[in-house]
């Protein structure tokens, strides 16, 4: 799921991709094309000239050539690309016009392109091929370009351009995307601290590059520590775990050099599957405390002392731009628009989900009484009874529902949804250079076989790259600059199999797939002018409703029935598993709403706070939740210390975000089960027009509106996480 630092404005150009976790961010793009040289006293112009970022790239669709581009590359194109950006804006601030559209805003736009190429490749790859010099880089540059940028926004006489336009606005006979485009420019640079002088001014500039340099920290120390955990297994420690994962666990340890042996890393796909099915208690205690304590071990990379100090710098910041504090700042620009109605929307969920987890958990209980367990159900047991308990109440088996979701079949299956919705076709290309070779590259043709862009799907874990699961890009779409196409990346950690084997997938798993390619059509199909405005550059609370309602379609039975074939015999799934899958859907989801909404609660809790002082975070942790009587054998489904939504990516104070989209997609699918057709074309058109093209050139309100035909309820997502129906089954 994405998580990249809200960054709306062209202005705010490498820092929003630096802090990457969703691909819901946007840049000003470069088309590749009648790029000028420029002079830097601090780089060799005769490397410059052998630089990959300085050439024209004669690539399929000006794609990034990875073959040619080195580490060594980047410093001096970040380097040489910010000069030649400051230049452009000069030129801009400084020019003897009169103010205008035209002259001030579109050339906005079109400056930094440049920028935003190098940094659009080096951010990609320290997120996927994280090595000790890309971090080093990473650490240098991160707060080089928050300063970049802070000298940008913070350009007097820039801003009194901008300002001029944006007050004659109503005289100007701009259509509604330049008044919209107009409006976000406007907005970006007061919420970036325009308006501030003096002391306040470099105050602000100060704290974002500090927040730059301690958002960066944590991502790293929260990938380094991750890596740093294994759980080695002998033949011996296998019990209770299916094949898939064995396997999966066994090609992990033969990449380490340890043949014969099984490693856990603390993937998600290869960690939670363990806590679900492993028999040994011992070894579940040790590998749930090793996920949960990420980032909170007190060595080297812990991350408790960054936290504090991007709380504390946040609240300041929000205090230097009148607001209360960083949550008022944050959904003062968001669909809920006041902190208030995302709690609203956050306790309105979690009594009725801890009244379900609470059944959930009497039934647990009940399971391990039957088997004679003495031991008190721990946070490390949850999984493992909840599913012996999906098995004797639903006679569901999670290891059997896995041979059914191949990774190859999902793909085909997200591609023949994105057909029968949006006359989509999707032809693999070979000759695309990537930057792993696991790599996999499409071509996206509309009905007319226009190309649209390409499709970049990186599916598998590894040492070097970041936990989770999120959409990006390489470039973005735009019509400003020519007919630029985007190049669209979706990210997966799926445990990669042994040469020749397949790769199974989770349920989960799958419908992570579905959402991830959600917000890839996102930016696939945006249809706008203006790069500022394009594709999934909107709010959290917005982004994740055309990905969460993608979700919807690999869970309906005719998809299942078509594409969840037996990874052996190629046997449709049967029509009598299907309907137990259904039957158990609402399964668990106590446990999980609780899980996310903890999350969502905390992360407010820190950015509702004025001052920051001495700030424990385990027990702030704790008081927070207790106070709200959260069950104790449920942790946060993210704990602070390896929350990087909120801590490295751009959804502070904004992770509710993703409860508030279910609203939104749980209400908007049930437009196509009205119209009797899960593929009816209207509905899709509609969808596609109001939703899925149309970036950011309308208020969302009215952008649902104008799809569903009338405001969203949340009759559907209660009744989806069977919370409308008190604790019964």
């Amino acid at each position: 799921m994405p998580s990249i630092e809200l960054k709306r404005s062209g202005l705010a150009l490498a820092i929003a991709i630096s802090l990457s976790l969703s691909g819901c961010s946007k840049q000003v793009d470069d088309t590749n094309a009648n790029e000028t040289s420029i002079t830097a006293s601090d780089v060799d112009q005769a490397a410059l000239a052998s630089n990959p970022f300085f050439q024209d790239w004669d690539t399929p669709f000006n794609t990034p050539p990875f073959g040619k581009i080195k580490t060594e590359h980047y410093k001096p194109a970040f380097q040489a690309a910010m000069k030649e950006h400051k230049a452009e804006i000069t030129n801009i601030a400084n020019a003897d016009s009169t103010p205008d559209f035209d002259n001030t805003i579109a050339q906005m736009e079109l400056a930094g392109a440049r920028l935003t190429r190098v940094a659009r490749v080096f951010f990609n790859v320290a997120n996927t091929e994280s090595d000790d010099d890309i971090q080093s880089l990473q650490r240098e540059f991160s707060p080089m370009l928050s300063r970049h940028n802070t000298e940008i926004t913070m350009n007097p006489d820039l801003f009194a351009r901008v300002k001029a336009v944006y007050n004659k606005r109503n005289e100007s006979n701009l259509n509604a995307e330049q008044l919209r485009l107009l409006d976000r420019v406007y907005d970006e640079f007061v919420r970036a601290g325009a308006n501030l002088e003096g002391e306040e001014r470099e105050q602000f500039a100060q704290i974002n590059e500090r927040l730059s340099s301690l958002t960066t920290s944590f991502g790293q120390n929260s990938l380094n520590d991750a890596r740093a955990f294994t759980l080695t297994l002998e033949e011996t420690d296998l019990e209770g775990l299916p094949q898939s994962l064995i396997d999966a666990a066994a090609a992990q340890a033969k990449s380490r050099g340890l043949e014969g042996k099984y490693v856990i890393t603390l993937n998600r796909s290869s960690v939670q599957p363990f806590l679900q099915f492993s028999a040994r208690r011992d070894l579940r205690e040790k590998a749930f405390k090793g996920w949960a304590m990420r980032g909170d071990n007190d060595n080297e990379f812990d991350n408790k002392a960054n936290i504090q100090e991007i709380v504390a710098l946040r609240a300041q910041r929000a205090k230097l731009l009148g607001y209360k504090h960083h949550s008022d700042f944050v959904l003062s620009d968001a669909m809920a628009g006041t902190p208030q109605a995302a709690m609203d929307l956050l306790l309105k969920v979690w009594e009725p989900a801890v009244a379900k987890a609470e059944q959930e958990k009497q039934w647990i209980e009940e399971v391990m009484a039957q088997e004679g367990v003495e031991h008190k159900l721990e946070p490390w047991d949850w999984r493992y009874y909840a599913e012996k308990v999906r098995k004797a109440r639903f006679d569901l088996d999670q290891a059997e529902i896995t041979e059914y979701f191949e990774l190859n079949n999902m793909i085909d299956a997200q591609f023949y949804v994105a057909n029968k919705l949006f006359s989509l076709s999707f032809e693999e290309r070979q000759d695309v250079p990537v930057y792993n070779d696991v790599v996999r590259v499409w071509e996206v043709k509309d009905a007319t076989g226009n190309s649209l862009g390409l499709f970049y799907g990186d599916y598998y874990a590894r040492e070097t790259k970041r936990s989770g699961a999120w959409m990006s890009a390489f470039r973005t779409q735009q019509k400003l600059a020519g007919d630029v196409k985007p190049l669209i990346l979706n990210n997966m950690n799926l445990n990669k199999p042994a040469d020749g084997e397949p790769t199974l997938m989770t349920y989960s798993d799958a419908v992570t797939l579905f959402h991830e390619f959600g917000h890839a059509l996102h930016g696939l199909l945006s249809d706008v002018t203006y790069p500022t405005l394009a594709g999934t550059s909107v709010p959290r609370d917005w982004v994740e409703f055309p990905a969460q309602i993608y979700e919807h379609f690999i869970a309906q039975p005719y998809m299942l029935e078509k594409f969840a074939r037996h990874y052996k015999t190629d046997e449709p799934m049967p029509s009598e598993l299907i309907e137990r899958i259904k039957s158990a859907s609402t399964f668990n989801q106590g446990f999980a709403t609780v899980e996310f909404t903890a999350s969502a609660l905390v992360d407010m809790a820190y950015h509702q706070l004025s001052t920051v002082e001495d700030l424990d975070i385990r027990a702030f942790e704790d008081r927070v939740l207790s106070e709200y009587g959260k069950p104790e054998e449920i942790i946060m489904r993210h704990r602070s210390t390896h929350f990087g939504h909120i801590f490295a990516g751009g959804y502070s104070s904004a992770y509710y975000a993703y409860m508030w989209s279910e609203i939104l997609d749980a209400d908007g699918f049930d437009a196509f089960l009205e119209a009797g057709n899960i593929f009816d074309k209207e509905t899709a058109d509609r969808l596609k027009e109001f939703v899925f093209s149309t970036g950011d050139t309308m208020e969302y309100i009215d952008a649902y509106k104008g799809f569903r035909g009338r405001a969203p309820t949340t009759d559907a997502l209660l009744r989806n996480r069977g919370l409308d129906r008190g604790t019964s089954e």
